[in-house]
């Protein structure tokens, strides 16, 4: 295709790269433009092109799930978790699973101060998101849990940083006196 040279003056002061300087010439001189291409080239360069999207969109998705799990807000709500026995015997843990979060979901926020996130956890009983919120210290740099609580599948809230005390066992008088009762009905 020849294009005139007013055209090609324009195209060359930028240096843009060929592929634009092709469109940006077609469109510039109202001409049609066409490249013959056999069909198979296409073909091979959409897979390649798929191929490649899809597996950088699955290692940014892998880094940004491993940068959560390993920053110190997320870590300190997992291990206030862990440490409230009455959070886990309500999951039914040990042993206590820790989801990806998802990225998608707007209560997830992060910046330089405060972390918001909703951690999706399970056990063998039942499951839930773990809520928290950290604030970093200015003069030290470290996160510090402000909220954190547990929303569990069947509706019930467990405030891990204030949380109830654990059940009481029953003593063994009070089995005896069951049964004693059982034994006269």
């Amino acid at each position: 295709m020849i294009f005139p040279p007013s055209c090609l003056r324009l195209v060359s002061a930028a240096q843009p790269p060929s592929w634009l300087r092709f469109i940006f010439l077609c469109l510039l001189c109202r001409k049609s433009c066409t490249m013959r291409v056999p069909i198979h080239h296409l073909q091979r360069l959409t897979i390649f092109t798929t191929v490649l999207t899809g597996g950088g969109v699955g290692t940014m998705y892998y880094l940004m799930q491993k940068n959560f799990a390993g920053s110190e807000y997320h870590q300190l709500a997992v291990r206030q978790l862990k440490a409230c026995p009455v959070a886990m015997e309500s999951l039914g843990a040990p042993p206590l699973r820790v989801h990806n979060i998802h990225l998608t979901d707007r209560y997830n926020r992060v910046d330089h101060q405060v972390a918001q996130i909703k951690i999706p956890v399970t056990g063998s009983k039942t499951g839930g998101y773990l809520y928290t919120c950290s604030h970093r210290e200015p003069q030290t740099h470290k996160w510090n849990l402000k909220q954190a609580e547990l929303h569990l599948r069947e509706g019930s809230v467990i405030d891990l940083l204030n949380p109830p005390p654990p059940p009481l066992p029953a003593t063994p008088e009070e089995n005896t006196l069951e049964e004693d009762m059982d034994k006269w009905l």
